[in-house]
């Protein structure tokens, strides 16, 4: 209840008696447990922890969250060594946590998984499952041609983890699963889109070939979608998925020619329609796209840069929030969480708190060539969220 009022009267008795209506009210309120509203400031974007580069560590990139039974949450992130921040330089998988919901974090890397790749371990998605295990992604990175996504299972909440399952066995290649993109679908199946760049003895090619890959035995074993089929040319890489209230799942892909592309499957991912364009305006960068838990809403973080600035045609800023009430026809509550025109903002995780939003992305500086160097954790409010645009 929200009680108004508006202070018009000059007869002292009328004044009396609406003090009196105004006290009776008031008590009733207080009577009901409730508290009358007070209009508060909105909390604005909160940058949480700056993982900028150090000595022997040049990089610090994209990673996941996930919520601990303790009531800590874990943020794993790829941590790079060395003098090299090419995405083939040496790294390995390591964590912060933080017991405050997200506003402050240990100070020191925890390695929880080694560089046991030829080139690196990368790309981090974490998941609850429907049976309460933790799910851990990864890219195990061999070569060129051998980049596989893998997955360990933890039982005890993080601190020990089983044994490493390639999730993809039936071909061999440089296969891209991004940063927190895999999903349980209501029905209990596991899905990651990927895009394969290159087979053993083949060429790279910049444009993907994009599968998903799909277990219905929490990922001791999977298989393999047909190929989205492509009606016309244009770059596909880095797909991500998100399911849909009738069912459907969508395929959403960085791609060339200003727009997002997506795709959906009516199968739960065994087969794709042809690709098509999306309505969300991007350069060649990836986006991410997640249902608001007890919604049913959608929240997009991307790249909204249709590349009408020529100051910043093409590149990665700024970084941008949406909302969508019809699962992708429109959008709406667009802001900007980050807008520096020196800023390179790419490779969103997202995880949603009771009433925060925590996001991770690169954040670094064009002009010091740190464009994947530098990682923010950033803090949404969800009254900010769903503010008009500010």
């Amino acid at each position: 209840m929200v009680l108004k009022v508006v202070n018009r009267m000059t007869d002292k008795s009328k004044n009396g008696l609406k003090s009196l209506l105004f006290f009776v009210l008031l008590a009733g309120l207080y009577s009901c447990g409730q508290k009358p509203s007070t209009p508060e400031a909105l909390v604005e974007p909160q940058i949480t922890l700056d993982l900028s580069p150090t000595e022997d560590n040049p990089r610090n990139s994209e990673g996941d969250f996930i919520s601990l039974n303790d009531g800590r949450l874990l943020f794993i992130y790829s941590r790079y060594v060395g003098t090299s921040t090419s995405d083939h330089a040496p790294a390995s998988l390591a964590a912060r946590y933080s017991s405050d919901g997200g506003q402050t974090w240990t100070d020191n890397d925890e390695i929880v998984v080694p560089n046991e790749g030829g080139m690196n371990v990368m790309s981090v998605s974490l998941l609850r499952l429907q049976n309460g295990d933790i799910a851990l992604f990864y890219l195990r990175k061999n070569s060129t041609e051998d980049c596989i996504p893998m997955m360990r299972i933890s039982k005890d909440e993080a601190k020990t983890w089983s044994e490493a399952i390639p999730c993809i066995t039936d071909k061999p290649g440089y296969f891209v699963l991004n940063n927190d993109r895999v999903i349980q679908l209501k029905n209990g199946r596991l899905m990651m889109a990927v895009a394969l760049h290159k087979v053993p003895g083949g060429e790279w090619s910049g444009v993907g070939s994009l599968y998903s890959y799909y277990s219905d035995d929490n990922g001791v074993t999977w298989t393999s979608s047909e190929e989205v089929p492509r009606p016309y040319e244009i770059t596909t890489q880095e797909p991500g998925l998100i399911e849909l209230s009738d069912g459907r799942v969508m395929m959403y892909i960085r791609a060339s020619g200003g727009f997002q592309q997506k795709t959906y499957s009516s199968d739960q991912g065994e087969t794709w329609s042809p690709y098509e364009v999306s309505n969300i305006p991007s350069p060649v960068s990836p986006a991410t796209i997640e249902v608001i838990p007890g919604s049913g809403d959608w929240l997009l973080v991307w790249n909204n840069n249709d590349g009408s600035n020529p100051d910043i045609k093409g590149k990665r800023t700024p970084l941008t929030m949406a909302v969508s009430k019809d699962e992708g026809e429109t959008w709406t509550y667009t802001k900007n969480i980050e807008e520096d025109p020196d800023g390179w903002y790419c490779y969103i995780a997202m995880y949603f708190l009771e009433d925060k939003v925590m996001l991770s992305y690169c954040a670094g500086s064009q002009i010091k060539k740190q464009g994947l160097a530098v990682t923010h954790v950033t803090q949404l409010d969800k009254d900010w969220i769903y503010s008009e645009s500010l």
